[in-house]
């Protein structure tokens, strides 16, 4: 699977001069945690609301008068397109960030793939191994005959303790 097929194509982004507040505001319009920040025709950034909470709200700083740009680093975190799960997840944890920028060919925006996006994926696989699992042992249920049940052991546990 590539990142691609999970990512979230529809990014919700402002420009660099929007403050805090309108940034906040398109934020719980969207349900995001999270704006691109653009600067002319180039990303310059990602903000969280964490970032905006650690770092404007517990600093005083006037969410009306404080541009969110001040918060974008320009140290972009991306990944091609048709980069692997595995590959997502390794510059995650180069990085340290739970987020990516998903980068088309010729380095336009494609999307943002989130640590939740990822783990979602990695649960479906799982998933489906497991069925397929269980199906392999029902199939085998069905086409060999029973042998006779094995005998209970009678063995004892020596002295334990579950602490």
């Amino acid at each position: 699977m590539k990142v691609a097929d999970i990512c979230t194509r529809e990014v919700v982004a402002t420009d660099r001069t929007s403050s805090l507040q309108q940034a906040a505001a398109l934020m719980r319009e969207h349900h995001v945690g999270s704006l691109v920040v653009i600067g002319g025709s180039s990303v310059v950034g990602i903000v969280t609301d964490r970032d905006m909470v650690v770092e404007a709200v517990a600093r005083g700083l006037d969410a009306t008068q404080t541009e969110i740009g001040r918060f974008a680093d320009g140290k972009l975190a991306a990944i091609p397109a048709g980069a692997s799960i595995d590959e997502a997840i390794a510059m995650m944890k180069k990085r340290g960030v739970r987020r990516l920028l998903v980068a088309a060919d010729g380095g336009q925006l494609y999307g943002i793939v989130s640590m939740d996006d990822l783990l979602d994926a990695l649960v479906h696989e799982m998933s489906d191994m497991a069925h397929a699992v269980r199906g392999g042992i029902e199939r085998e249920a069905t086409e060999r005959a029973p042998l006779p049940a094995a005998r209970p052991v009678a063995a004892r546990i020596p002295e334990y303790s579950f602490e």
